[in-house]
């Protein structure tokens, strides 16, 4: 089909409260419907009214569907989101200290300038250019003091993989060659280092969607985890769930943080969400039926 221009005029308040009715939405307060509307953007909540629609292709609502439900979703969508990057930051900084821990132990304070260590040149000289533009833009006191103290053109691992984007880690961490140091780490949270690699790959796209706001609960991820084969400790036990769903990356998050913080709550807070928004379609975000009898999903 021959691709057209956009010619679509932007819309005041009242004329997209106006379309929103002509198409079937009810909206029973209007001037709570205009402020969320100028607060968030008419196109961020397009999203999650999406689902209310009977015919998309026309933008046509099912019968009673309302402007506050979509909101409520939106507000979900907001919690779980928050919840997910709070559990994200622990797993980023658990896997930051192992990786410099273990490879600067094994090949020295510098390891990651070491182009042998690694099975792509062009790969790795991305790596260094990403870990220098940081190293230039840093303004850490410890950054800062060591520019000052010592000649090196950068600093140690300890300080440098402090500084750099969890992608720049990831992306290193992939490019590894494989061999007993690489297994190491990934050993460490239970996993061989194919999957850990690609687990990692997709962290960095869950946070770069949570950093961004963007619409999660019902997301088919771009970038889908491999399957692990013989984990070493508690996974799920219906594996033929989608790993293209929150469910699955959820149960990632509690995968590893049986090894960095055993004690957590992510599971009881979880659940409290979803009894706070019980209108939420759980198999939409990829939950199976009994997915409450999983091990994984049992409350600390």
């Amino acid at each position: 089909m021959a691709k057209i221009p956009y010619d679509k005029p932007a819309l005041t308040y009242q004329e997209q409260i106006d379309q929103l009715k002509l198409r079937g939405l009810e909206i029973n307060n209007l001037p709570r419907a205009i402020h969320l509307l100028e607060s968030i953007s008419y196109y961020r909540l397009s999203g999650y009214w999406y689902p209310m629609l009977l015919d998309k292709s026309n933008h046509v609502f099912k019968s009673n569907s309302l402007f506050k439900s979509a909101f409520n979703l939106y507000c979900f969508d907001r919690k779980l989101r928050v919840l997910i990057i709070r559990e994200l930051e622990k797993i980023e900084v658990s896997i930051r200290a192992k990786m410099i821990y273990v490879l600067s132990h094994e090949f020295g304070a510098f390891w990651y300038q070491k182009a042998n260590l690694f099975n792509n040149h062009v790969k790795h000289s991305k790596s260094l250019g990403s870990l220098e533009n940081d190293y230039k833009r840093s303004d850490e006191e410890f950054i800062e003091a060591f520019m000052r103290k010592y000649s090196d053109s950068l600093p140690p691992s300890w300080m440098m993989l402090e500084i750099t984007s969890f992608g720049t880690l990831s992306f290193m961490y992939s490019n590894l060659k494989a061999g007993r140091t690489k297994r190491k780490i990934a050993n460490h949270f239970g996993l061989n280092d194919r999957t850990f690699a690609s687990w990692l790959h997709s962290i960095v796209y869950l946070r770069n969607v949570c950093a961004h706001h963007s619409r999660l609960w019902n997301r088919i991820m771009s970038i889908q985890p491999i399957k692990p084969i013989k984990p070493s400790k508690q996974w799920l036990i219906d594996d033929t769930v989608s790993n293209r769903k929150t469910y699955y990356i959820l149960s990632i998050i509690l995968y590893l943080m049986q090894t960095i913080n055993p004690d957590n709550s992510i599971v009881k807070r979880v659940k409290m969400l979803l009894n706070d928004y019980q209108n939420v379609d759980t198999k939409a975000m990829g939950f199976p039926n009994n997915w409450e009898e999983e091990n994984l999903w049992q409350e600390n």
